[in-house]
């Protein structure tokens, strides 16, 4: 059985979709990050990084969302989570991943750990209010160059649609407006009508 560790509200949403729409046979254990359990020396031992995701295997642990997510598709093949038997939309799915991992989820990240980047108070407010402008223009080169429709990838549910309906959902909080983005928009709404979708975000409210 594989053990996943993940925090509302974050990242790690994508890979808990991911593991219930695979039928993983899994067990979630919820980190709380207002009791600072991502910084405990129990946590630590798990992912020295102290954040989540974190899934242990049989063969090890694995952090950072595209890997996991790659993982749990590659482990799963019957579930077609991942263009599997096409190197190219494969290594195109990967590139979608990395850029929301390496440049939309920083640029979100601003907003509450400016502190990761910068000491001074004024430079962290300087980041902080820079957020809706570098995360909206993340988010227009998503909708008129990255989204092919109605998919992240055309007709092919992937998991890169977890991973962008995981980031999509903080745009109101990051004071960018959802309807600049109609196709990013309606990708959103028609994840969030999904029943296993749907039965994570209730699994991890309740938690």
């Amino acid at each position: 059985m594989l053990t996943f560790y993940y925090a509302p509200n974050t990242c790690a949403l994508a890979s808990h979709i991911a593991l219930e729409q695979a039928g993983a046979d899994y067990r979630a254990v919820r980190v709380s990050f207002a009791k600072q359990e991502q910084r405990s020396p129990e946590y630590l031992r798990i992912n020295p990084k102290g954040r989540v995701p974190a899934l242990i295997t049989e063969r090890g642990i694995l952090t950072e969302t595209p890997a996991i997510l790659q993982y749990v598709a590659q482990t799963h093949p019957k579930a077609a989570l991942a263009p599997l038997d096409d190197a190219f939309e494969m290594a195109r799915m990967n590139a979608f991943n990395s850029y929301l991992c390496a440049t939309v989820h920083v640029a979100h990240a601003h907003r509450m750990r400016a502190y990761r980047w910068a000491d001074e108070p004024v430079a962290q407010e300087a980041m902080k209010k820079k957020v809706p402008q570098t995360v909206g223009e993340c988010f227009e080169l998503i909708e008129r160059e990255l989204f092919s429709g109605p998919w992240v990838l055309g007709e092919r549910y992937s998991v890169s649609d977890m991973y962008l309906f995981t980031l999509a959902s903080w745009l109101e909080a990051d004071s960018v407006e959802p309807s600049r983005f109609p196709q990013v928009a309606a990708h959103r709404e028609r994840m969030r009508a999904d029943p296993v979708v749907s039965r994570v975000l209730a699994a991890q409210a309740a938690a």
